[in-house]
């Protein structure tokens, strides 16, 4: 296996912290089962998602959690269930909410799915109505894991969509499944014009009668969870590598990052998995940690509250127990702190008032918080 590289700032941060050290107080808001995403109502409400399938309206102090009704049937268990919520840019005219999803499918498979309806919400409840499925990952497996499934909006409109390779490794490479794949959509699901694989293979990778190949915007990836936007409009994506690996990458337009052919991490069975510098026609990331820190999510900062960080991405440290402050200058990248939190981080994102919020990914009921982090 290869070695690992631990370096200063690992061996520091590992370590552990007092909360007294941070840079930030921290504030606990609420607790949830499982939960999974977040993001925030005009109105500064949050929506949750929990795994087991609850979509809930959450007030910025706690004191008011309201469920919501006609939410997709999600196939809970390993790594599959509820996913993630995005708001159309246009939300506050349309209303349109955007849910991800492990979904059941024939047999004993399942694949990640992506429906979108229009949330309405009263004095006790909210409640979905217009459901439709937009998305769909091709084709549906046996197994529990890499789904996946992070949503973003960008400026013009587009949804893009994290697609995890199933555990199943070769369908990263195979343009003929949208899985191991970062792809781009109109917000009905179907394919934008430009998109750079629109016109492969001409007629010879159709899926219900329109391609999957369209969809795909770069290929090569394990299981991206977490996708951003810098200030310049870059995509960046954050996944899981195998033993180790995990990747920080510039996401190009028709681009591969070379999973499972290369990674800078080994397969659990320690095999070895050729390192990316070996293979130079594939996408190189823009950093990468060994030993892992299990990414599950990716933020950017844009706000002012924290007025150094603007600019600097974010990542949810799962088995590092940390979020990790990456520095971004142009296409590239490096760690910068790592701030130990004490419990697995699964999501992040910036409040309206440029407060960061923070998910902790926690299995027994109730248990995982909602935090609020603000300057000291």
């Amino acid at each position: 296996m290869k070695r690992l590289l631990l370096t200063a700032l690992t061996l520091l941060t590992s370590a552990g912290a007092a909360s007294d050290t941070l840079p930030f107080d921290v504030e606990a808001i609420a607790s949830f089962d499982e939960p999974w995403a977040m993001a925030f109502l005009p109105d500064g409400h949050l929506l949750v998602t929990e795994k087991k399938g609850r979509l809930l309206i959450v007030s910025q102090d706690g004191s008011s959690i309201r469920g919501v009704r006609g939410v997709p049937d999600v196939d809970y268990g390993g790594q599959g269930g509820f996913g993630d919520v995005a708001l159309h840019p246009d939300f506050e005219d349309n209303g349109l909410v955007y849910l991800s999803y492990a979904e059941a499918g024939v047999g004993d498979t399942r694949g990640a799915a992506v429906a979108r309806g229009v949330l309405e919400i009263g004095e006790r409840s909210g409640r979905l109505t217009d459901v439709e499925v937009i998305w769909r990952q091709y084709p549906k497996m046996l197994g529990r894991g890499h789904y996946g499934h992070r949503l973003l909006f960008d400026a013009d409109g587009y949804l893009w969509i994290s697609s995890g390779d199933r555990q199943k490794f070769t369908p990263s490479q195979d343009m003929q499944s949208n899985v191991g794949k970062i792809l781009r959509l109109n917000d009905d699901g179907s394919i934008p014009g430009d998109n750079p694989f629109v016109d492969y293979l001409a007629t010879d990778a159709f899926v219900d009668d329109e391609a999957v190949y369209g969809e795909i915007w770069s290929i090569g990836h394990r299981n991206p969870l977490g996708i951003d936007l810098d200030l310049d409009g870059g995509l960046w994506n954050i996944e899981m590598g195998p033993l180790h690996g995990d990747e920080l990458n510039r996401v190009e337009r028709g681009a591969n990052y070379g999973y499972p052919i290369v990674s800078d991490g080994d397969h659990y069975d320690r095999r070895e998995i050729p390192d990316h510098d070996t293979r130079p026609e594939f996408a190189a990331p823009a950093v990468s940690w060994v030993p892992a820190i299990s990414p599950g999510d990716l933020m950017i900062y844009r706000g002012e509250l924290f007025r150094d960080w603007r600019g600097d991405a974010f990542a949810a440290g799962l088995s590092a127990q940390a979020i990790v402050r990456i520095e971004l200058d142009g296409d590239r990248a490096r760690e910068a702190e790592r701030f130990p939190m004490g419990a697995r981080i699964r999501s992040l994102v910036e409040g309206p008032d440029g407060a960061i919020w923070v998910l902790e990914d926690e299995r027994r009921a109730s248990q995982g918080r909602l935090l609020k982090l603000t300057p000291r």
